[in-house]
């Protein structure tokens, strides 16, 4: 991937280069940022993989406005967008939950010449594939409900517009995370996290969205069911999903159920489970602090997720300005680099690798060993020389892909189920 020169950025300007060259013409005149961007403050949400105090710290140094971030649950995430309008500037969201908020109304279409990167944003977000070849996965991919038709729309597009939903960000391919010191023997399938063998020391996400689509990759590869699409279940699909993961809790499988990663750190770094649902910041958490934790690629794939930024409806004016200038901003590669060293991608590759080293670039993106130490964004070191990040490149993990993060036609039946099952 060619390296794409840094954009600079700064409270009087944001020159158009690069990426931008094709949209130049329809770009907006620069802001002239001056001592009244000092009052600009964006009120921002959403989960804590990407609401983090050193982006806002950031922002503050570039930009100069303020950007308040509060860090929540999923679903608590999704309960704000769709019911607290008024609470926010910016929803940090994932594009499952997109797909339940956007109907509200809440959120404002984007306008895609306003972004400079856009004509390097990867395929995924915009036609489905990461490369011309490519399957779309199972579930809500993120291009399904990445565009509408025309500003004020309630349906998606299905195909690209002028307009997005959500302009993306951040994504990744999730899968178990184990712990190789005590589980002492290869782990390749996700029917592992049902083996007796863990009885008591396994551990489930408590997100429905999310943790009915881990049961679902746990039971084809149990050889139970065959779904038609893991991500769109038929009421029967998920009775007997939800049934054979509460005969096994009722077995004594689970220790625990989780819904932040802080919860699935301390489980995970306290030995109390070795196999468990898990994200990408929560297995670095337990590396740095020196506890072997494997992100374990399985024979069946990846279940993976998108975010991106969406807008209130009701921002407008500078503060409007300045939001489409802190999307620009973020695209342009600091924050990139940032999230790639906790194992995360960037919605635009080639920026974040101007804002990291050639040994981190080889061993997060390309799958090479590293060349030496490898660490944390806080300076924990998480590889050393000769190690290679789990499950190898970008194209081999996100080309890997199982199903998206999905909500199901019959999302309120499959909520009530999932309900009856953490309480069984």
């Amino acid at each position: 991937m060619t390296t794409i020169s840094k954009i600079r950025y700064s409270r009087r300007s944001m020159l158009k280069t690069g990426g931008a060259a094709l949209a130049a013409t329809a770009l907006p005149a620069p802001m002239i940022w001056g001592q009244e961007s000092k009052n600009i403050v964006l009120r921002q949400f959403g989960t804590g993989v990407s609401n983090l105090n050193d982006v806002a710290n950031k922002v503050k140094e570039d930009l100069g406005f303020t950007l308040e971030m509060t860090a929540l649950d999923s679903d608590s995430v999704t309960q704000r967008a769709a019911t607290q309008p008024g609470s926010f500037d910016i929803a940090d969201i994932e594009y499952w939950i997109c797909k339940k908020v956007w109907p509200t109304g809440n959120l404002q279409a984007m306008d895609v010449s306003r972004i400079a990167r856009y004509d390097q944003i990867v395929g995924i977000f915009k036609d489905g594939k990461l490369r011309d070849d490519s399957v779309i996965a199972q579930g809500t991919a993120p291009h399904t409900v990445g565009f509408v038709p025309e500003p004020g729309a309630t349906t998606f597009a299905d195909e690209p517009t002028n307009w997005m939903t959500l302009i993306p960000t951040i994504y990744n391919a999730d899968t178990l995370g184990i712990r190789p010191d005590l589980i002492g023997r290869p782990i390749r399938n996700w029917s592992e996290l049902l083996n007796p063998e863990f009885a008591g020391k396994a551990s489930i996400l408590d997100i429905s969205s999310i943790g009915i689509m881990d049961m679902a990759m746990v039971c084809e590869s149990m050889g139970e069911i065959q779904y038609a699409d893991k991500g769109n279940m038929t009421r029967d699909e998920i009775d007997r999903t939800i049934a054979i993961f509460t005969e096994a809790k009722r077995a004594g499988q689970f220790r625990a159920f989780w819904k932040s990663f802080d919860e699935s750190v301390n489980l995970m770094a306290s030995g109390e489970v070795v196999i468990q649902s898990m994200w990408s910041p929560a297995i670095t958490a337990v590396k740095s602090r020196g506890i072997p934790c494997v992100y374990q690629p399985l024979e069946e794939g990846y279940r993976s997720w998108g975010g991106g930024i969406g807008l209130s409806s009701a921002l407008s004016g500078m503060e409007l300005d300045a939001a489409y200038e802190y999307i620009n901003w973020y695209l342009d590669g600091w924050v990139g680099g940032y999230l790639m060293r906790q194992g995360y991608y960037s919605a635009v590759p080639a920026t974040s690798k101007d804002h990291m080293s050639a040994n981190e670039w080889g061993y997060w993106f390309e799958g090479k060993a590293a060349t030496g130490p490898i660490t944390s964004p806080g300076g924990d070191v998480l590889a050393q020389a000769g190690d290679v990040r789990d499950g190898g490149s970008f194209e081999a993990r996100m080309g890997s892909v199982a199903c998206w993060n999905a909500v199901m036609d019959e999302n309120q039946y499959m909520v009530r189920k999932w309900n009856e099952f953490i309480s069984a």
